[in-house]
C-alpha cells in the first residue's frame, strides 16, 4: 500500500468543477420505460410484503431491467464523479410509501443500509420541522432551512429522494474533494501536507450516545493513486470544547478555513435544482454536498420532504487507517437490539417524525 503524500495536482473524472458540468447532463441519468416499470412494480411489491428494513436484502427484490442503472450508478460513485442523479421516477403519481419502497430497493443493490439516528432509522427525512437556524446548538441540519455548509456524512454512501420541492431554494450542492485539495496544495503546499494528519472530530455532538468525546480522522486519504476526503469543519472546532483535545495550531487552523473557503468560490460547486423523484447518489469519499437555504410553502403537506439514505459500500477502496468516521462504520457492522421509536417498516418509514429536532 503506498500512502505517500503527493501534492502535485490530481487529474481524473472526480477533479471535476461545477460550472464546467452546468452545461451538460452527462452526470444525470434518465430511465426508460422498461427500468422504470421494474422499479415501480418492485416497489409496490415492498409495500404489501411490509419487510423488516433492517433484514430485507437485495436478492429478495431483483430488479432484472435495472442492470445497467445499478452498475452506472455505482461505476460514477466508485471511479467516477462520484455522484449520480436519476431522473425519471413518477413519484406524485404513486405516493410517498411506493416512492420510499423504490428508494429503499434501490439502496440494496447500491450498498447497506446504516442507521441514522438514536431511534435506529435506516431510512431518514431532510424535512424543516421547526422554525430553529443554525445558530441554535440544538438545531438538526437536516430539520431547518438554513444553508448548510459544505461537509461529509457518516457513511461510505449518502442518497437522498426528493419528494416535494421548496417553494424557492433548496438546491442540493456538491463540490469536488479532489479540486478543493488541488487548489489548497497549489496556493497553500506548506500547509497542504496538514490535511493528511489526524484531526479530532467532535463524537458527541453528532452521536449524543457516543462512548467517546470524540473520533480522530484526516481530511484527506491518498493511497494507491486513489484520492479520498472527509471534511466538515465545524466538527473539528466544536471538538476544541473538549479539555483533552490538544489545541489546534494557527497552521491547522488557517488550512481548514482556506479548504472552507475554497468551496463557497464561484463556480467550484455544482447546484442541483431537485424535481419530485429524482434520486441522488453521492460517494462520500468524493465530494462534499451541502444546499442552498430555502423557503417553504406554508401548506404543511407541500413543504421540502426529502428521504435519505446512508450506506455501507465496501467495495475495497483503499484509504489510510481510521478513515473517515470509522467508529460508526464498525459499530454497524454489529447486530443492534430494537430501539423504542423506530420505524423498521415502509409505511411508517415514509412519514417524517414531526417531533424530531424542535
Amino acid at each position: 500500500m503506498t500512502t505517500t503524500v503527493d501534492l502535485s495536482p490530481i487529474s481524473g473524472p472526480s477533479a471535476w468543477r461545477g460550472d464546467e458540468l452546468a452545461g451538460s447532463t452527462d452526470w444525470i441519468y434518465l430511465l426508460s420505460d422498461a427500468e422504470r416499470a421494474d422499479l415501480e412494480a418492485a416497489g409496490r411489491r415492498f409495500v404489501a410484503d411490509d419487510p423488516d428494513l433492517r433484514t430485507v436484502t437485495a436478492a429478495d427484490y431483483p430488479l432484472d431491467a435495472c442492470a445497467g442503472l445499478i452498475d452506472e450508478c455505482a461505476g460514477q460513485m466508485d471511479a467516477g464523479r462520484g455522484f449520480i442523479l436519476v431522473r425519471g421516477l413518477r413519484t406524485e403519481e404513486y405516493g410517498d410509501a411506493v416512492a420510499a419502497a423504490v428508494f429503499y430497493v434501490m439502496g440494496l443493490h447500491l450498498g447497506t443500509p446504516m442507521s441514522q439516528n438514536q431511534q435506529g432509522d435506516v431510512l431518514d427525512h431532510v424535512i424543516a420541522t421547526s422554525d430553529k437556524t443554525l445558530d441554535d446548538p440544538t438545531a438538526l441540519p437536516s430539520r431547518v432551512r438554513d444553508r448548510l455548509p459544505f461537509h461529509s456524512d457518516s457513511s461510505d454512501v449518502v442518497a437522498l429522494m426528493c419528494l416535494r420541492g421548496a417553494r424557492a431554494g433548496g438546491s442540493s450542492s456538491l463540490v469536488s474533494g479532489t479540486t478543493i485539495f488541488n487548489e489548497v496544495a497549489r496556493r497553500r503546499p506548506d500547509l497542504a501536507h496538514l490535511l493528511f494528519e489526524p484531526w479530532h472530530w467532535d463524537w458527541r455532538k453528532q452521536d449524543p450516545d457516543s462512548p467517546a468525546n470524540t473520533y480522530t480522522s484526516p481530511i484527506c486519504s491518498y493511497v494507491d493513486g486513489i484520492f479520498s476526503t472527509y471534511a466538515g469543519s465545524s466538527m473539528i472546532f466544536s471538538a476544541q470544547d473538549y479539555p483533552e483535545v490538544p489545541r489546534l495550531t494557527e497552521a491547522q487552523i488557517e488550512v481548514l478555513n482556506l479548504f472552507d473557503e475554497i468551496t463557497q468560490e464561484p463556480g467550484l460547486a455544482l447546484d442541483m435544482d431537485f424535481q419530485p423523484g429524482d434520486v441522488q447518489w453521492l460517494l462520500n469519499y468524493a465530494a462534499l454536498h451541502s444546499r442552498t437555504g430555502y423557503v417553504d410553502h406554508p401548506e404543511p403537506e407541500r413543504r421540502r420532504h426529502l428521504l435519505r439514505l446512508w450506506l455501507r459500500r465496501d467495495v475495497g477502496r483503499p484509504l489510510v487507517p481510521d478513515f473517515g468516521k470509522n467508529v460508526v462504520k464498525a459499530r454497524g457492522d454489529q447486530k443492534e437490539e430494537p430501539r423504542p421509536g423506530g420505524r423498521f417498516h415502509i409505511a411508517d418509514a415514509a412519514v417524517p417524525n414531526y417531533d424530531w429536532g424542535l
